[in-house]
């Protein structure tokens, strides 16, 4: 709150300032001049035009363009974000209880080679390997920090995991050609993770990789093949490869999950809209492009292959990976198992982007696409 005194007419412009950071709108203006008149100020004709184009001011700055108002809170967060270009509508936006980068990214990978990891074989981790070198970031990690800045075989990568949406991807941390890092928001869309770039102030949507809000909204981050899997299968493919360890202080309790027992709820936490889809909201999914299959269809059968015009694709289920929303301590939580996703192209099979998120989050950004299953 806003507490006016008697000042001078130099002090003025810097109170004006906190008044309407703290206040909004017409009310902001009434209650300034309220509170100095039960103070005893005199509105000389130096604070008024000190104080009322600061008033003006934060007035036009508080709308988008087809005049939704923008909270002051969101605006001291973003000052350098361009709130008149957006492809989401700002009340699609939701807290996500921390605030922007409360949620720490991590910027300074600490790494352990594998044969020196202590993690459990059937820990879930993000895995990715470029020109020979090869990485595990374990989401019990992830789970904490939600976004990795690194740099594997020469190129800069962002592993992200949204939690609430069991969405995971990586990308090439580029924006218009140039390389940046990304953080945390602190903000939700559909309950999913929304991260921002830290050379525009663009707000991005990790289940996509689109920029939703800001200056580069509409462009699509590259995203890179990567496995979710479990550590184990991780280091038999690559025993020379290498594992995220904690390097940032503070306490979390690694290796515990803040969303116990998550996969087996009914509903998602915090989702708002309304699921329709042929499979329960919190099956998980395999999203390559445009489509999805369920796991369980892909458990059945243990390996299912597809054509279509990019190539033949093939999904292959392999045990060995434990939940990270069971029980509280992930190692104790059961096995769901992974899928190897790959794509032939010239009679070669290689690896491609894929992602495995909850059915009501894949449905929240594709109302129009059915899941196979």
């Amino acid at each position: 709150m806003c507490y006016l005194a008697r000042v001078s007419d130099q002090q003025i412009a810097t109170l004006g300032r906190k008044c309407v950071g703290d206040l909004s709108g017409t009310q902001g203006e009434a209650i300034i001049v309220s509170m100095m008149k039960k103070s005893g100020i005199v509105l000389s004709a130096v604070m008024l035009t000190l104080l009322v184009p600061q008033i003006s001011m934060a007035r036009e700055h508080r709308m988008t363009p087809e005049g939704q108002e923008i909270p002051f809170k969101i605006l001291k967060d973003w000052p350098r974000t361009d709130f008149s270009k957006y492809s989401a509508p700002l009340f699609d936006f939701m807290p996500a209880g921390p605030r922007k980068d409360e949620i720490p990214s991590i910027n300074s990978p600490k790494l352990r080679d594998i044969a020196a990891a202590d993690q459990a074989s059937l820990e879930p981790i993000i895995s990715i390997s470029i020109n020979g070198e090869a990485r595990a970031y374990p989401v019990a990690i992830l789970l904490w920090h939600e976004i990795v800045n690194d740099d594997v075989g020469g190129v800069p990568v962002a592993v992200t995991f949204s939690p609430l949406t069991n969405s995971s991807r990586v990308f090439r941390r580029e924006v218009s050609g140039e390389v940046t890092t990304f953080g945390t928001s602190g903000l939700l869309r559909h309950t999913g993770q929304v991260f921002y770039d830290r050379l525009t102030q663009s707000w991005w949507q990790q289940i996509l990789g689109e920029a939703v809000f800001g200056t580069s909204t509409g462009q699509k981050l590259e995203a890179l093949p990567a496995r979710i899997e479990g550590l184990g299968q991780f280091a038999a493919r690559h025993p020379g490869g290498t594992v995220l360890v904690p390097n940032i202080g503070g306490y979390r309790p690694y290796g515990r999950t803040p969303f116990p027992r998550y996969d087996s709820a009914a509903v998602a936490y915090r989702y708002k809209g309304t699921y329709k889809g042929a499979v329960p909201p919190m099956t998980r999914v395999i999203v390559v492009g445009d489509e999805a299959w369920s796991l369980d269809l892909i458990r059945t059968r243990g390996t299912l292959e597809v054509s279509s015009g990019a190539g033949d694709l093939r999904m292959r289920y392999e045990a060995g990976q434990n939940s990270p929303f069971d029980k509280a301590v992930i190692a104790k939580s059961r096995d769901i198992g992974s899928v190897v996703v790959q794509r032939r192209v010239d009679g070669t099979w290689s690896d491609v982007a894929y992602d495995v998120p909850f059915a009501f989050a894949w449905k929240a950004f594709h109302p129009d696409h059915s899941i196979h299953h």
